[in-house]
């Protein structure tokens, strides 16, 4: 299948539906839009979380996502079954009983088996200085 207006829009809609699902904390919905393990880099490192460990990390997270936007979204065919898509995200949450709002830059990777897209790696840096200066 080529990548053509209804797969961008296919994988913007399914990036929605998992922050959605985060904000939620709807572990199941998660879990299942990921592969089994996720690969997963930020701020704190690399590593990978499998469905269980996602969805204990999703019930018991120290923050509520409260609101999210996103933006510029990109997307970069891999081969048939396997797309990159990148944007920008703009993030509301509380966190020790304070809000944020936070910008960020994110990408995924995303594989279809037997007609259904997977997450298998995601990624988010914070906007800001690239030599981390304030």
């Amino acid at each position: 299948m080529p990548h053509d207006l209804t797969t961008l829009q296919t994988l913007q809609a399914l990036e929605i539906r998992y922050w959605q699902a985060i904000k939620d904390k709807d572990a199941e919905t998660a879990a299942a839009m990921s592969e089994d393990p996720c690969l997963v880099v930020g701020a704190q490192g690399v590593g990978e979380l499998s469905r269980a460990a996602l969805g204990k990390m999703l019930e018991g997270g120290a923050y509520e996502l409260s609101n999210f936007a996103l933006e510029d979204f990109r997307l970069r065919p891999l081969g048939e079954d396997v797309v990159a898509v990148a944007y920008k995200v703009r993030e509301t949450l509380e966190l020790e009983g304070q809000t944020l709002k936070l910008e960020a830059f994110d990408a995924s990777v995303w594989v279809r088996r037997d007609g259904q897209w997977t997450c298998a790696l995601h990624t988010e840096s914070l906007a800001g200085d690239p030599f981390g200066r304030r």
